[in-house]
């Protein structure tokens, strides 16, 4: 994973932008993640549930929320070597379709997922197989608690690539979240590494 450098007047380098989204489906925390960890007060684009969007929405297992995302959640924060722009996806069914837009320009991802409702998140899974964006997959850790390994939730999403991080965290808690963004940060430095070499030339072929 290669940035151009930013040089700010006077010569000293500003470190580069870096554009991931924080996807998944219904309810799994993904507003909350953005909120918890961003350096900037996030924008947000929630709107109150209504008694005709619960005609539509499955709230099972969520029954206490309240608010939905319908756009997207935006926030920042500075790791070292890097600025990550942080967009939240809608995960309301009817609101999929602003997901291709969201993804141009991203280098990555975050797929969150509930282990309690995991059949909500296959749809986020096969959205980045499908169209070739690395990701890790965080599993949040509900009231501080996970019944499962990583290897289960591994074995259960039937993920395409083996080398999928897949991290438990707690998407209230800053370090947390954080700690799933450098683990994306590295995972995409290994996936550029790997395309890096695969595209060199073959010395035994001159």
């Amino acid at each position: 994973m290669h940035e151009a450098d930013h040089t700010e007047p006077g010569g000293r380098r500003t470190p580069p932008s870096v554009k991931l989204l924080i996807a998944g489906g219904f309810g799994v925390g993904k507003t909350t993640a953005v909120g918890a960890v961003s350096e900037i007060t996030p924008l947000r684009t929630e709107e109150r549930l209504s008694e005709v969007g619960a005609v539509i929405d499955d709230l099972t297992g969520v029954e206490q929320k309240t608010a939905t995302t319908v756009a997207m959640d935006f926030g920042r924060i500075t790791v070292p070597d890097a600025v990550l722009m942080l967009f939240g996806t809608p995960g309301q069914e009817r609101f999929w379709f602003m997901w291709d837009d969201l993804l141009r320009g991203a280098l990555g991802a975050v797929v969150l997922v509930d282990t309690r409702r995991l059949e909500r998140s296959f749809a986020a899974v096969d959205f980045f197989e499908h169209r070739g964006l690395p990701f890790v997959v965080a599993a949040n850790s509900f009231f501080g608690q996970q019944r499962y390994t990583p290897d289960q939730i591994r074995e259960a999403l039937e993920l395409k690539h083996p080398d999928t991080p897949i991290v438990l965290f707690d998407a209230r808690e800053e370090e947390s979240v954080r700690g799933v963004l450098l683990a994306l940060m590295d995972h995409l430095i290994e996936v550029a590494e790997r395309r890096e070499a695969l595209s060199a030339p073959d010395p035994a072929r001159r």
